[in-house]
C-alpha cells in the first residue's frame, strides 16, 4: 500500500472513533437548567443585616430566668415560715395577754423574730433551709417554749424560741423573749426583747 493511502486510512479511522462522538443534547439542557435553578435560588435569598442571636447570650438569659424563679420561691417560703412563727407567738401568749400588750408585740417582738429567722435561713442557704419548718406543739400554762425551727432532713432542732416571765423588784412582771441555737448546744441566751406586763400576776399562756 502506498504511503499516502496509509495516512488517509489512519485519519479516517481516527475521525470515525473520536471525532464523530457528539455529546447528547439532553446533557447540555440539564446543565443549563441546573445553572438557572442555582441563580434563581440565589436571587430569592433575602439580604439582611440583622445578626443571628448568640447562643451564649440565650443560655445566660435562660439561666438568669431560672435564678429569678428560684429566688421567688425562696422568698415565698421564707415569708411563709416567718408568718407561721408570728402566728405561733401570738397563739402562745393567748388573747388575755395579747389584748393588753398587742402593740409592743407587733412593733418590737415579731419584727425581731422575723429578722432572726431570715438570718438563720440565709446562713443555711437554700439547699438546707428548704427542709426547715416551724414546730406547732405549743405548751400552755407556764412553759417557756414558743416554737422551734426544725431541720426535717437532719432530724434535729436548729433554734428554739422562748418567752419567760420575770419579776423585777419594784417594777412587776416582764415577758422576756429570747432564743437558743444548736451550734452551742442551746446554752447561750440570745435576747429578742422585753415587754412589760404589770405588777399583778399575768394569766397563764394561751389563756382565753
Amino acid at each position: 500500500m502506498k504511503l499516502w493511502l496509509k495516512k488517509l486510512s489512519v485519519v479516517l479511522i481516527t475521525f470515525m472513533t473520536v471525532g464523530m462522538y457528539i455529546p447528547p443534547t439532553y446533557l447540555d439542557a440539564e446543565a443549563e437548567a441546573a445553572n438557572k435553578e442555582v441563580v434563581s435560588s440565589n436571587d430569592r435569598l433575602p439580604e439582611t443585616d440583622t445578626p443571628l442571636p448568640d447562643i451564649g447570650e440565650i443560655e445566660e438569659t435562660q439561666l438568669d430566668s431560672l435564678d429569678d424563679e428560684d429566688d421567688d420561691v425562696s422568698d415565698h417560703y421564707i415569708h411563709m415560715v416567718t408568718n407561721q412563727a408570728k402566728e405561733q407567738t401570738v397563739t402562745k401568749l393567748g388573747p388575755k395577754i395579747v389584748n393588753k400588750v398587742e402593740n409592743d408585740v407587733m412593733t418590737t417582738i415579731l419584727p425581731h423574730i422575723e429578722e432572726v429567722i431570715v438570718g438563720l435561713f440565709e446562713e443555711a442557704g437554700q439547699e438546707k433551709f428548704q427542709f426547715y419548718e416551724i414546730t406547732e406543739d405549743l405548751t400552755p400554762g407556764y412553759g417557756e417554749k414558743i416554737f422551734n425551727v426544725y431541720d426535717h432532713q437532719a432530724k434535729q432542732d436548729v433554734a428554739m424560741f422562748h418567752v419567760r416571765r420575770e419579776i423585777r423588784p419594784k417594777e412587776g412582771y416582764w415577758f422576756n423573749f429570747h432564743y437558743h441555737l444548736s451550734n452551742d448546744d442551746f446554752e447561750e441566751h440570745y435576747n429578742i426583747g422585753d415587754i412589760y406586763w404589770d405588777k399583778n400576776t399575768p394569766p397563764k399562756w394561751m389563756s382565753q
